[in-house]
């Protein structure tokens, strides 16, 4: 058992090695973030203030603004350092992989990093602000909208999130079939089930707003069909 322990020291000794310098990245790039935090909040607000007219945004309790720049800056800081924390992950694992292994996990990281992006901008860029005009649309002379900042962040936040983490779904679909952990047709037939969970995924991150969670749930299921094409088309064209 000792030696196993022993075995095992330098490992730990890596990840830890690891963990530090990733944190430490994170503080960094958080710290940057906060210097621009003004220009940081008016990215933000963007969708919000070009596509409706919401008046000025306010903040109920002392603390709000500087807890609401906080965790944009500390997000901020996290999507900066993710390639160098991708980059501390593969060197991590790189020493232990097979050659073919190592091809594999950098075209991984390569394709998912890529969905990622394209999922949080399509998200910022695409529905974000048709989803913020659409919900400022019941405003009028005897519905004035008083939004706070904390909520609107929250709110952009998740969906952005949401749709940056969805849209790996395709690209799941298919490593699981390449893999051999379902059979083709398996997301086809199961397709029913999937649509369910789909739903209510999108009523959690929704906070269960029904028409937020149309808005969320119907770009997840065309990215649920074009992963079944995915698998039809790549998987089969490998086999």
């Amino acid at each position: 058992m000792i030696a196993f322990l022993e075995q095992l020291r330098p490992h730990h000794e890596e990840l830890r090695k690891r963990l530090l310098v990733s944190a430490l990245a994170v503080a960094v790039c958080t710290g940057l973030a906060w210097l621009f935090i003004e220009q940081l909040a008016a990215f933000a607000l963007h969708p919000l203030l070009a596509h409706t007219q919401p008046g000025k945004l306010v903040y109920t309790r002392l603390t709000d603004a500087f807890i609401s720049y906080l965790k944009l800056a500390l997000l901020c800081g996290i999507t900066a350092s993710f390639p160098f924390l991708l980059y501390q992950a593969w060197m991590f694992a790189a020493p232990g992989l097979l050659a073919h292994e190592k091809r594999l996990a950098r075209r991984i990281i390569f394709w998912s990093g890529g969905l990622f992006l394209a999922g949080a901008l399509f998200a910022f860029f695409i529905v974000l602000p048709r989803a913020l005009a659409f919900f400022m649309s019941y405003s009028g002379e005897n519905l004035q909208p008083m939004l706070k900042l904390n909520l609107y962040l929250a709110f952009a936040a998740r969906m952005v999130l949401a749709l940056a983490v969805s849209f790996e779904i395709p690209f799941l679909m298919v490593m699981a079939a390449a893999a051999g952990l379902v059979q083709h047709g398996h997301f086809r037939r199961k397709r029913k089930f999937f649509y369910i969970a789909i739903v209510v995924l999108a009523f959690l991150l929704a906070a269960g707003d029904l028409t937020a969670t149309v808005l969320l749930a119907l770009p997840l299921f065309g990215l649920y069909e074009a992963g079944i094409i995915a698998v039809r088309v790549f998987v089969r064209a490998t086999v």
